[in-house]
């Protein structure tokens, strides 16, 4: 039976979606900035990022193990009011509480929602379109995340540059709680298991359940994991840590302009990955998991154009059009690849299974992350003046491990 894609539940998660992610895109981007400009160190901005990123990795198994027991609309509620209250909160208290504690903390909580939330949008894909629809219902997905990403920091960008933080946070916090409440009315079907022990020992059940599926049933999975953790240690972190640094203190651009163009940059970012959703959608029976590698390879080659510029340009617009030109075609292929990624994931694995996978695949691939942050936060700050030099290492190392992954995918079979 061809199930249609868009049913009003489809249509729903897909609006609320839209709301939901324009609001943590322009705070992702206007609280780290707002940091970044009190202060003009990278090496605490990447520690700062890095910090963020834990609660996400540590939580996101618990919420694979919600989505799989509890009805999955109501973990997206409860989450996205949350959200809202976190919000409204540093809001109130950012101009009498240390700033460094208090933004840490709030971006920690941020990011630890995010992780608890993804499994359950992730895992109820399946339940709401039929398994020959599950690559477009992706492609939408990621085109619908890649969007808000793009809108969340060009207009998080102009609102920030002409008013500060504080309207960004109330206008966040109106998205939140729209999504919120839009989301009530979504059916996702469900059904409720019986629960045995207490919850560690649920937790660890059902964890070891997870883990053992991908060790014994799919070890290409584990594989395909571990090579997407190098990729996201040096290459994602540079690009999160590089892009806010060297756009707003090290290229040759005024304070004003520099803030304005880093959210352009972000919104170009985005537009790679609205690029790449909607090309996974187009060209969804002609992609190959086999040669999936190859989008890694050709994003690994992107970062050489942007170290030679750095190193030869003195120009911060010509570095800037460099930059974001390389980071637009990177996230086109890194969209495409993870859509075909989680893709196979959902196909091989069954729907009781589903959100627990999902997530411990989200938390092994994120956990070098907050790593790569620090990392190139303290690499940026050592080597002042050869930033150029950092670029280069990200571009050889990643290239090295992408070149690796190409005999790996071809391994793959549904």
């Amino acid at each position: 039976m061809n199930q249609k894609l868009f049913s009003r539940n489809f249509t729903l998660v897909v609006i609320g979606q839209i709301i939901s992610l324009f609001g943590n895109a322009a705070l992702r981007f206007a609280m780290p900035l707002y940091l970044l400009n009190k202060t003009g160190s990278s090496a605490l901005y990447g520690t700062v990022m890095a910090c963020a990123f834990i609660p996400s990795i540590l939580l996101s198994p618990v919420g694979g193990i919600i989505a799989d027991r509890v009805n999955k609309r109501n973990v997206m509620v409860i989450l996205d009011f949350f959200t809202a209250v976190l919000i409204l909160t540093f809001g109130m208290l950012m101009d009498s509480v240390n700033l460094v504690i208090l933004l840490t903390t709030t971006l920690m909580i941020l990011y630890g929602i995010a992780g608890a939330y993804q499994p359950s949008v992730q895992a109820a894909i399946p339940a709401l379109v039929g398994t020959e629809r599950i690559m477009e219902a992706n492609s939408i997905v990621n085109t619908i995340s890649s969007f808000s990403a793009l809108l969340g920091p060009v207009l998080g960008g102009v609102l920030y540059s002409a008013y500060g933080l504080k309207p960004v946070l109330w206008v966040c916090v109106a998205c939140f709680v729209f999504s919120a409440v839009m989301e009530i009315f979504i059916h996702i079907p469900f059904q409720k298991r019986d629960s045995e022990g207490g919850i560690r020992e649920m937790i660890r059940s059902d964890f070891a359940q997870s883990v053992s599926f991908i060790r014994k049933e799919r070890p290409v999975i584990g594989k395909a994991v571990l090579a997407v953790s190098g990729i996201n240690l040096f290459l994602s972190s540079m690009i999160t840590v590089a892009l806010p640094y060297l756009v707003t203190e090290v290229i040759d651009l005024d304070a004003a302009q520099a803030n304005r163009l880093y959210g352009f940059a972000q919104g170009i970012l985005a537009a790679g990955g609205l690029a790449g959703g909607v090309c996974a959608g187009i060209f969804a029976k002609r992609l190959s998991v086999q040669k999936a590698g190859r989008l890694i390879v050709v994003s690994a080659g992107c970062l050489f154009p942007v170290a030679l510029s750095l190193a030869v340009f003195s120009s911060g617009m010509v570095n800037y059009v460099i930059m974001t030109a390389g980071c637009f075609l990177i996230m086109t292929c890194c969209t495409v690849f993870t859509i075909q990624m989680m893709t196979f994931f959902q196909t091989v694995t069954p729907p009781d299974l589903l959100g627990k996978v999902i997530s411990v695949i989200i938390t092994v691939a994120m956990c070098a992350q907050p790593l790569g942050n620090a990392m190139y936060g303290v690499l940026f700050e050592l080597c002042g003046g050869f930033e150029y030099a950092v670029v280069l290492f990200s571009a050889v190392t990643s290239l090295v491990i992408a070149v690796g992954m190409r005999g790996l995918f071809k391994g793959f079979s549904v």
